[in-house]
């Protein structure tokens, strides 16, 4: 088949500056180049650093690059917006990006469009083509809250959902459409054959966006409730105050107010490029996740598990489709959450056999969750008649 990826408008293919969403196309565009499936063409936001990206040396995956950064391109994403107006979805920047892919799609033939994660590209691209579209939703982005949500969900001939949780979200629009296609990660890069380094100390590890949703702040409680335990410490990976931010939001300064009573008990090591997690998660006994809503299918989990890391997580969203009761101590996020997560980091803490029991299984339960095994999962739904 000749297929467009539609892209989410922001973060460039191929992911040279990160993202969850464009690091899982990644996987999938380099599966097809090594198995030559289909013709597919890639529209994406331009960046310096794709230029020289070995992927561009594929002759079965193509990229087109649409300018939104350049002097000349703000002012004409300016002129779109005055207009357009009322007429977008989305936040004109991300809409202007629209518009230019479709001024290319217009001139070609695709049997079959890939929207990543903007169900709402739908809308505009009826207008112009009769060609099936597939959506590749990786959050809550269609529901029955969702505006246009039934004009949206019947422009799509089939929706590829990153976990069983999002299907059952637009399942309140309709339901038959849904096919889950568990996201994967790649298992060479993350596993426990890294060296830990010799410690006495009992390291917990948090990685993700440090915000009020991944529930950082009651991690950071929990903490102080087990502050006798000096030899227990935490590590907290991502985005943080401790980074380049213009300024600081409340959240950010009253994690810093908790934070501090723990002195150097945690550490912030603020944005740590996804190359260097292996080695970061390295030096953990244990992974904390404790996402306070709905993560639709964090691959937080899915590392940390790659690693042989027990998890503590959350029972919110698409966490329980990751994790089995052997490898994760699942909570619920209600007004004992802060305790509960205490009791379990304390638990784990004093019962090292129950740990390698843990790990053992995590590592065995992390084999499913392989990129082949997602980018074929992918392929065989998209081919689904």
């Amino acid at each position: 088949m000749k297929i467009a990826i539609l892209t989410s408008g922001i973060l460039p293919v191929p992911a040279v500056q990160g993202g969850a969403v464009e690091n899982l196309t990644d996987f999938y565009l380099d599966y097809n180049n090594r198995h030559r499936l289909h013709d597919i063409t890639v529209y994406s936001v331009a960046h310096p650093d794709t230029q020289q990206h070995p992927a561009l040396q594929s002759d079965v995956n193509h990229y087109c690059f649409i300018d939104t950064t350049s002097t000349l391109a703000k002012v004409r994403k300016r002129l779109y917006h005055w207009t357009h107006r009322h007429q977008d979805y989305y936040h004109y920047s991300i809409e202007y990006f629209l518009h230019q892919a479709i001024k290319h799609i217009r001139r070609q033939h695709y049997d079959l469009i890939i929207i990543e994660n903007r169900p709402g590209y739908a809308l505009k691209l009826k207008e112009i083509t009769q060609v099936r579209l597939i959506y590749h939703l990786h959050n809550e982005k269609l529901d029955s809250n969702s505006r246009a949500a039934q004009q949206i969900y019947d422009a799509a001939t089939r929706i590829l959902t990153v976990s069983d949780y999002i299907a059952r979200r637009i399942g309140t629009i309709a339901t038959g459409k849904c096919i889950t296609v568990h996201n994967g990660i790649d298992l060479q890069a993350f596993s426990a054959g890294q060296e830990k380094p010799d410690s006495n100390k009992f390291t917990l590890v948090f990685s993700g966006r440090v915000n009020r949703e991944k529930g950082v702040m009651q991690l950071i409680e929990a903490m102080n409730m087990l502050k006798q335990h000096a030899d227990i410490r935490l590590l907290v990976i991502g985005s943080s105050f401790y980074g380049n931010e213009k300024g600081e939001d409340n959240f950010q300064r009253e994690l810093k107010e908790k934070a501090a009573e723990l002195q150097e008990r945690i550490t912030f090591t603020g944005f740590i490029p996804y190359s260097l997690m292996p080695k970061y998660l390295a030096q953990a006994d244990v992974a904390v996740i404790p996402s306070v809503w709905d993560d639709p299918f964090p691959t937080t989990v899915l590392e940390a598990q790659a690693m042989g890391l027990p998890v503590i997580a959350t029972r919110r969203g698409g966490i329980p489709e990751e994790v089995t009761p052997e490898t994760a101590i699942l909570l619920d996020t209600d007004e004992r959450f802060v305790n509960r997560l205490a009791e379990a980091i304390l638990d784990l803490y004093q019962h090292p056999e129950k740990r390698q029991a843990m790990s053992k299984a995590a590592l065995q339960h992390a084999a499913y969750f392989d990129k082949e095994r997602y980018a074929k999962d992918f392929f065989k739904a998209i081919e689904t008649p």
